[in-house]
């Protein structure tokens, strides 16, 4: 992520009914991959309504091209690590959208208080 450290504390203490302002994909789950929160950007740049994913599993029914190690399995590790002082962890990622590629920067950002991690996701412009 662009922002640094201190952005994904902010983003980590966002109340949930303002992610729709964010300049970038936000999405909330839980532990299991069940999403709980989606936002404006998210939804159309993926060109999924809110309506449509939320409660659904963000890997295997949302974005199935997300089930892999190099993305779900990160996801397990980050979620489950011993390292709960680790707040974030991001790489770099290719979704392949019916409408076109899409190369993004996704970070996991632990959040505080719940059992659940942000996934924010960043279009990289080249």
């Amino acid at each position: 992520m662009t922002g640094g450290d201190e952005r994904l504390l902010r983003l980590a203490d966002l109340p949930y009914e303002q992610f729709d302002g964010l300049p970038l994909g936000a999405i909330v789950v839980e532990g299991d991959g069940t999403i709980v929160a989606y936002n404006d950007y998210e939804s159309r740049m993926a060109h999924r309504a809110r309506e449509q994913v939320i409660g659904r599993n963000f890997f295997h029914d949302v974005a199935p091209c997300t089930a892999v190690q190099e993305f779900e399995g990160r996801f397990h590790t980050f979620f489950a690590g011993r390292d709960k002082e680790r707040i974030s962890e991001s790489f770099a990622y290719l979704f392949p959208f019916p409408h076109g590629t899409v190369h993004v920067e996704i970070t996991f950002v632990r959040l505080a208080t719940e059992k659940r991690v942000l996934i924010a996701v960043e279009r990289v412009v080249r």
